[in-house]
């Protein structure tokens, strides 16, 4: 039987948890997720997790926000006055708006605090600074 390896392309079934047991995706009642092993398509502890891995094996890993989705980083989270912005805009917490840096990067930022003068816009991805739980089933090697 053969085990996956950098640069075979796979299809798994996971279901990514918190530490408190919450699921925050899964593939359950869809099709596997399929990605080629070293190519960066998915963040890499999951990648790393599935290395050596035979078709139907299932496996439970943690992988730490360092080799998930990164740590928070506080200097992504800005502050606009609403003088600033449009005025048909109407934020909203949950919100997520489109940024363009000084560079001409494009972020994407959600709201995180409305008030009367200022727009807080938070452009880290909701699950970095998360250590991060994964039942993975290897279903192919493609």
């Amino acid at each position: 039987m053969s085990q996956t390896k950098n640069g075979d392309t796979v299809k798994v079934h996971y279901t990514g948890k918190f530490a408190d047991g919450t699921t925050f995706d899964t593939s359950n009642n869809r099709e596997p997720l399929q990605f080629t092993v070293g190519a960066g398509m998915v963040i890499p502890g999951f990648e790393q997790a599935v290395i050596g891995m035979n078709i139907g094996e299932t496996k439970s890993v943690e992988i730490p926000a360092s080799e998930a989705y990164g740590l928070y980083n506080k200097e992504l989270v800005v502050e606009i006055k609403k003088d600033n912005m449009p005025e048909k805009l109407n934020p909203a917490i949950g919100q997520q708006l489109e940024l363009i840096g000084g560079n001409g990067q494009k972020l994407i930022g959600r709201v995180t605090n409305v008030s009367e003068l200022t727009v807080t816009l938070d452009a880290n991805h909701f699950l970095a600074g998360k250590d991060l739980f994964f039942d993975i089933q290897l279903v192919e090697i493609v």
